[in-house]
């Protein structure tokens, strides 16, 4: 049984239609990335599950359990964390202070144990933890983005444009810590991501949206193999 499936899902902005009977499902412990140009519907996908679209019809199911058009609140405590384009971080609080706001739902005495977690997988907030977030260059910023997303201890994490606005290094080093940490915890993750090379090596299953539709999908090397989809919507 999958984690995460949408069924038909469409909707948009206003009367805006941007996604059109999309199917999708994320397994427990699977990467799947979305890739399509720009326009394509890949940042609305992710606001449609996250209950942050205006309209969306069609089904989301989670555990099994409908979530369509339920509150974004209701959702992220259901165990799915967003880490939104543009990070999103609180940017006149300290890194750690941002990194506690993403645990501020939790009853569980595991917090200071997770700080530590997530402190070791990224050693560049752990050296600016009494930084002001607003300080920090965007790939720390992006880091923390995440480490925050992760103390809410999700089930799935949508990522969206993680590498955007960041040097080839900082990239590199982003998708090692996500690929790291899919491996050591099994967290599904669904990543929307223009760097298709970056994204598909960390991947189980990719699929390419074109206005709003799937128009190519399956496991991540095939992707990577084939010359048509390559040339056509991966750009390289």
């Amino acid at each position: 049984m999958s984690l995460l499936e949408l069924r038909g899902l469409g909707g948009g902005y206003g009367q805006v239609e941007v996604l059109r009977d999309l199917n999708l499902t994320v397994d427990e412990g699977e990467v799947v990335v979305i890739l399509g140009a720009n326009g394509a519907g890949k940042t609305t996908t992710l606001r449609a599950i996250s209950g942050l679209l205006d309209r969306v019809s069609g089904d989301v199911f989670f555990d099994a359990s409908a979530i369509t058009n339920k509150a974004a609140q209701a959702i992220a405590q259901a165990g799915i964390s967003h880490v939104p384009q543009g990070r999103g971080t609180f940017g006149d609080l300290t890194v750690d202070e941002n990194l506690r706001i993403g645990a501020i739902t939790r009853k569980d005495g595991g917090v200071e144990s997770d700080l530590a977690r997530w402190y070791e997988m990224f050693p560049r907030l752990a050296e600016r933890r009494t930084q002001a977030a607003g300080s920090m260059s965007g790939g720390e910023q992006q880091m923390l983005a995440i480490a925050r997303a992760l103390m809410a201890r999700p089930r799935i994490l949508l990522l969206d444009e993680p590498s955007l606005g960041l040097a080839p290094l900082i990239t590199k080093e982003v998708f090692e810590r996500l690929g790291e940490i899919n491996k050591e915890d099994g967290l599904a993750m669904l990543v929307v991501e223009q760097n298709a090379s970056l994204a598909l090596a960390i991947a189980d299953r990719g699929c390419v949206l074109e206005t709003g539709s799937i128009v190519a999908s399956g496991p991540a090397s095939q992707l990577m193999a084939d010359e048509t989809v390559r040339k056509a919507y991966l750009g390289f």
